[in-house]
């Protein structure tokens, strides 16, 4: 408890951060200005880039939008960047802020539907290898149409629920219990301890699998990841354009993504295999029976209400009648109105997953404009243009993909679409070679990023969630988990940009 005014000051800046790290980034607030007059704003902006990877890098010990947001305001106040500058940015990316405000949102109302789909799938199939597949394809069709944070969530929630149901009983109570902390193992029957751990070991392969399955759907359409839409609106791709643009290289991934799938449950590598104990799948397939039981008329009329929506959502955004984010909206008027969602109250719990990261996306945007208000990455984009045509698409996978698992695939792939546009903007490439450098931009910012939690979103999000701690998925053991999928999905991506785009 702090004991002088001062030492609250200090106690409350960045919360329950570490010491060390509010150090960190009062150092880096210290240093910038001090740069900026010594060396130049090319250093100092290089310094904030480094600066602001570092607090993607170090997302679990304090959201980024909070010490991101204070460089980039250092950052307007020392005229690394000005705020017409930085507006421009997000106008210019206004589409990508629809879709985080209104699609998430909208598939939120969407979520009893995808519960139910993914509730039938774990207690209905019994080959963990099927299951995993099966995890695997539907996050990946759901993502390709709606969202990957969205369907993440989904997975989630589904997880947390049959976690809890088993842990309550595991814990000598009823899973009607509703006094009961999950989060601690103090009350686990021993006889049930090995079962437990081997849920755990089950849904934490489950889990990766579904995560994974959101990057090898997401990369394939202009809504399935932030940047996809960003990439799309830039070189002018609707739909179904930016769909057979991605194909050459989205599909052939996808296919050795499913095999490596099914591999990794086969042979048990690198923390997969784990499979569902008897005792635990009687208890799932009774709370389900359970759950279906309480079905209502109106629960079963919402759930129609919810597939009628999807089925207008997939229309929308395949016939490219509306902004993607006014989609989302119609969606959310849709089944809110037609499942008497009524409360604004209710509505507004739509909206709490998406609004943080559409926030922390403006930051991007406001570094976004450092770097071309200081030419940052013109050095470098100009030296990949200087190479042969044909190597050019390769060395922007390449670089992506590197820059994607150490930051986040969002700020990478706004940063390299915007610079080679103003390449073709000042006449160096044709449009043709455009379009192969923003499906090189794309694909090395969606695949290679599953490496780390922090490259993705989705991963990001569930290394945060709740359910993290309760099947201990690290960030070391995540890493571990994606690596063999970085190495297949890495490798097949960057043969087809080199050699098929």
């Amino acid at each position: 408890m702090p004991t002088t005014i001062f030492s609250a000051f200090t106690s409350n800046f960045l919360g329950k951060a570490p010491v060390w790290y509010k150090q960190i980034i009062l150092l880096f607030l210290i240093v910038n200005p001090i740069v900026m007059y010594l060396l130049g704003p090319v250093s100092a902006g290089w310094l904030l880039i480094a600066e602001f990877i570092f607090t993607l890098a170090m997302a679990l010990k304090c959201y980024p939008l909070l010490p991101g947001g204070l460089l980039a305001i250092e950052a307007l106040l020392i005229g690394l960047t000005t705020p017409d500058a930085v507006y421009l940015e997000v106008l210019t990316n206004f589409p990508v802020i629809l879709l985080l405000m209104f699609m998430v949102a909208g598939i939120y109302f969407m979520q009893d539907l995808l519960l139910v789909a993914f509730t039938q799938i774990l207690v209905g199939v019994h080959s963990k290898s099927a299951l995993s597949l099966l995890f695997c394809i539907a996050a990946a069709l759901l993502s390709a149409f709606l969202d990957a944070l969205t369907v993440t969530a989904v997975i989630i929630s589904v997880a947390v629920g049959f976690f809890s149901v088993y842990h309550k009983v595991a814990s000598g109570k009823g899973y009607q219990s509703s006094d009961h902390n999950s989060d601690s193992d103090d009350e686990v029957i021993e006889l049930h301890r090995n079962d437990l751990e081997n849920f755990r070991a089950f849904l934490r392969s489950l889990l990766m699998h579904g995560a994974i399955g959101t990057a090898l759907g997401g990369v394939a359409t202009m809504v399935g990841e932030p940047q996809n839409l960003l990439i799309a609106k830039v070189v002018g791709w609707d739909f179904i354009g930016f769909f057979l643009h991605m194909a050459p290289v989205s599909m052939p991934v996808l296919a050795a993504g499913l095999v490596t799938c099914w591999v990794l449950e086969k042979m048990r590598w690198f923390g997969y295999g784990g499979r569902l104990p008897k005792s635990v799948r009687r208890v799932l397939e009774e709370f389900a029976d359970n759950e279906r039981a309480k079905r209502t008329k109106a629960d079963q009329a919402a759930l129609w209400v919810q597939a009628c929506a999807a089925v207008i959502l997939v229309v929308g955004l395949a016939l490219h009648l509306a902004e993607v984010g006014l989609i989302g909206l119609l969606v959310i008027i849709l089944i809110t109105s037609f499942t008497g969602v009524t409360s604004e109250h209710q509505i507004g719990k739509a909206f709490q997953e998406s609004l943080p990261f559409t926030s922390l996306l403006v930051v991007f945007f406001a570094v976004v404009a450092v770097i071309h208000e200081q030419h940052l990455f013109k050095p470098v984009i100009d030296h990949v243009l200087s190479l042969p045509e044909g190597q050019q698409p390769g060395m922007f996978f390449i670089a992506n993909g590197l820059l994607s698992m150490i930051s986040d695939n969002v700020f990478v792939a706004t940063v390299y679409i915007s610079e080679i546009k103003q390449a073709l903007d000042a006449g160096s490439i044709s449009y043709e070679h455009f379009q192969s450098l923003a499906v090189a931009i794309n694909t090395g910012t969606n695949l290679p990023s599953v490496a780390t939690p922090n490259g993705q979103a989705a991963f990001l999000f569930l290394l945060t969630s709740a359910i993290a701690p309760l099947v201990r998925l690290s960030y070391g053991r995540m890493v571990v988990m994606a690596f063999p999928y970085t190495v297949v999905m890495g490798g097949v991506g960057l043969y087809m940009v080199m050699y098929h785009i």
